[in-house]
């Protein structure tokens, strides 16, 4: 493949359009990104603390948030983007994946005005909650449509740059809250809140513009619109041989699912299929398990807690190497493939948030008051170093590659229904770290004080993931969709995923059928 990645030779059509379709469509990352990267910086502003606080005075008689109100507004954006998740199967199967993306971005529009109207923490909490459910809808559906337009060859950077688009979302933010956080009026949060206006917009005039997915086309027995926007994706001739033999592929391995059954949630359960649900759940559980929302949720506090006076600054730092480490991912991706980079920035992750937790932990104490003191400012910066090289790993790995597997080991008929369920289990374990962390971090009555003592937690839960991609990842670079339902069905263990080969397609099995040929014995006439 070379030093970058080009077109197979022999390969129909232009790709640039599904190319760009892809990316655009991954913009809706940012809204995903920016509103979970403003609520960090926002709780750390002195006027919103003022404004929004009826928990303890602190030592010069102000109000502060307390561990409960905190956990209650981060977390509630993780609520709502839990049901959301779960609801984005039934609309996508019945409006569409196109018309859910653009009603999905209403409802977040809707989260935004109460947030932006808000002076309290009820309706705050209300509109972060409508945010969650249309970020939650939109977290599922974007890799959906993305990983059922793309090209083979390129799925995986496609897919990938959904999480490119949500670290530009968590800098882009940063950037936002580090403006305004000196203000003494409501501009201070009320502009970063607001901005987001732009980012839904700007969503919803491309989706307005764009086609809906062939593969979608097919489920709803829509062959002639399917053939319209596949030759619209591809830049061919409705006519063309390429657009006909890819369609019949797709058509083929859909009417194959049909002829076992009418999909439901229970066939998600069923056979291969659950271990491929168990496989997207997890990864989604052990991406967030990772820890990596704890530092865009409260990093900027939990620096200014460690004694840091330019919180707001180390928190954009983490914002571009965050957004700078994506890329090298991406390029990986469909490179090296998914196993490669999975484990090793696992063992990168593990390394980096072990070191951070025993340099912040024998480097600091706390007075009677529970304020941090810092004996070896020169370890608490190294401390910090190794938070940028846990997330360059994250983001070279587990940030893009979490979306682009679950978006690729579903087959048609039971695909948006598990990708809402893996989305999902992503939410839960966001909402759950999100609820918990001020409790587990925060001195207080009842709270766990842990500080820097809980990189130790997300550093053994960065071992569990080196574990969990060697035993149940499987290899699916440079497939088809349709093959990757092949490899699932011919390959038990993951580790033998390496190198396979697809040796029939469905049109073939579909074929020998209406013969009387078992698939069996198709695969053996083509290895003949």
């Amino acid at each position: 493949m070379g030093l970058m990645l080009r077109k197979p030779e022999g390969t129909p059509g232009k790709s640039w359009p599904a190319i760009l379709i892809g990316l655009f469509v991954a913009f809706g990352g940012v809204l995903f990104g920016y509103d979970t990267g403003t609520i960090s910086g926002i709780l750390a502003m002195k006027y919103w603390d003022r404004e929004f606080s009826t928990g303890y005075k602190d030592s010069d008689g102000n109000l502060n948030i307390t561990a409960s109100q905190s956990a209650t507004i981060v977390s509630i954006l993780s609520a709502g983007t839990f049901f959301g998740a779960l609801t984005a199967a039934p609309i996508a199967d019945a409006i569409g994946r196109r018309f859910g993306l653009i009603s999905s971005t209403l409802i977040f529009i809707f989260g935004v005005v109460l947030q932006t109207a808000a002076t309290a923490i009820p309706l705050f909490a209300a509109g972060r909650f409508f945010a969650g459910f249309g970020v939650g809808l939109i977290s599922a559906m974007i890799p959906l449509y993305q990983s059922e337009t793309a090209p083979k060859w390129i799925r995986g950077v496609i897919v990938g740059s959904y999480q490119l688009a949500i670290t530009i979302g968590l800098l882009l933010a940063s950037i936002v809250n580090n403006a305004t956080h000196d203000r003494n009026d409501t501009g201070s949060y009320r502009i970063p809140i607001a901005v987001q206006f732009a980012w839904a917009i700007i969503l919803i005039s491309g989706m307005l513009i764009l086609p809906d997915t062939p593969r979608y086309m097919i489920k709803r027995n829509n062959l002639a619109a399917a053939t319209k926007a596949l030759a619209r994706i591809r830049r061919l001739p409705e006519a063309d041989p390429a657009v006909t033999e890819e369609l019949a592929e797709i058509q083929a391995n859909h009417e194959y699912e049909l002829s076992l059954g009418k999909a439901t949630y229970l066939d998600c359960f069923k056979g291969n299929l659950l271990k491929r649900l168990l496989t997207g759940c997890l990864l989604q559980a052990l991406q967030q398990l990772t820890g990596i929302n704890f530092i865009f949720y409260y990093g900027t506090q939990f620096f200014k807690n460690s004694g840091f006076h330019n919180s707001f600054v180390i928190s954009l730092i983490t914002n571009c190497v965050n957004t700078a480490s994506t890329f090298p991912g991406l390029y990986a991706i469909d490179k090296w493939g998914r196993r490669p980079v999975l484990f090793w920035g696992a063992v990168g992750m593990c390394i980096s948030q072990f070191l951070v937790a025993i340099l912040g932990t024998t480097t600091t104490s706390q007075d009677a008051a529970g304020n941090i003191i810092v004996h070896n400012l020169a370890a608490q910066k190294a401390a910090i170093a190794f938070i940028c090289i846990y997330i360059f790993f994250f983001a070279a790995s587990w940030g893009p590659i979490a979306w682009v597997v679950t978006g690729e080991i579903f087959p048609l008929k039971v695909r948006a229904k598990s990708l809402s369920m893996t989305t999902a289990s992503n939410w839960l374990l966001n909402w759950a770290i999100a609820y918990s962390t001020p409790y587990l971090v925060n001195y207080g009555p009842g709270d766990a004080n842990l500080q820097s003592k809980i990189f130790f937690i997300w550093g053994g839960c960065c071992f569990i993931c080196i574990a969990f991609v060697y035993f149940m990842i499987y290899e699916t670079k440079g497939l088809t969709l349709e093959q990757v339902d092949e490899l699932y069905a011919e390959v038990s263990d993951a580790r033998q995923s390496v190198g396979w080969v697809p040796t029939t397609t469905f049109r073939e099995i579909q074929e020998g059928e209406k013969k009387g040929i078992e698939p069996a014995e198709v695969e053996t006439t083509q290895d003949v």
